[in-house]
């Protein structure tokens, strides 16, 4: 029996979205069963046309999906999360594959908690037999992450401790040069709210250094950054 599979390519790189096409095209030639409704586009703009036709979202099985796309001219889609959301609430049964040049494991970890992404690909991993393995697997019904997606989930299954979300953006404002009396303009807390959990982190990781960059160190190397 013919199994057919509507698929959505959304990526501003051409070269990224042949790719795709070629893993597509290769996993047909060693399952013949399947056979598949390829759309390819470049930006939010064109992703915004297509999802308002109720038709198209309602037969789409899989999309790959770039993180890092460039905004919509309406400014009401910025990235490619802000599309992967939409489609899940148009349509939860959706199978999304992203696909990122991020690898810091804060924009990682917040990936995974606001997609969940049935499979999640860095593309410096991203190599032909990397994507008919997400493939195979995301359309049999399995997850499928990329060496740099289950790193990170290893150390954090493996971490006793545990961070709440306003932890890690302060520990990752941090990383990125924010200063401590500048926390509050970037976090719904005040002065003296951030100034506690910055002790609570310092005594969670064992550090007794006033610097913050021993703090962004640990943190690091146990994977919240």
């Amino acid at each position: 029996m013919d199994k057919s599979v509507s698929v959505l390519i959304i990526d501003d790189h051409p070269i990224i979205a042949s790719a795709y096409e070629s893993a597509l095209e290769s996993f047909v030639t060693q399952n013949a069963a399947f056979n598949f409704k390829i759309t390819s586009i470049y930006n939010l703009d064109e992703a915004q046309l297509l999802i308002e036709n109720p038709g198209f979202i309602e037969n789409l099985d899989l999309v790959f999906l770039d993180m890092r796309l460039p905004a919509s001219s309406d400014g009401k889609l910025v990235s490619g999360e802000d599309l992967g959301k939409l489609l899940k609430l148009k349509k939860p049964t959706i199978k999304i594959i992203v696909s990122t040049t991020f690898n810091d494991n804060y924009r990682l970890h917040n990936i995974l908690q606001s997609l969940n992404p049935e499979g999640f690909l860095v593309k410096n991993d991203i190599n032909p037999k990397e994507l008919l393995s997400a493939i195979e697997n995301v359309l049999a019904g399995s997850p499928y992450y990329s060496k740099t997606v289950l790193n990170l989930l290893r150390k954090q299954v493996g971490s006793d401790i545990y961070l709440d979300e306003l932890d890690r953006k302060m520990l990752y404002e941090l990383s990125i040069g924010a200063k401590l009396k500048d926390l509050s303009d970037l976090i719904p807390l005040s002065v003296a709210g951030i100034e506690k959990r910055r002790r609570n982190l310092k005594k969670m990781f064992g550090i007794s250094g006033a610097e913050d960059r021993d703090l962004v160190k640990v943190a690091r190397e146990k994977g919240f950054l």
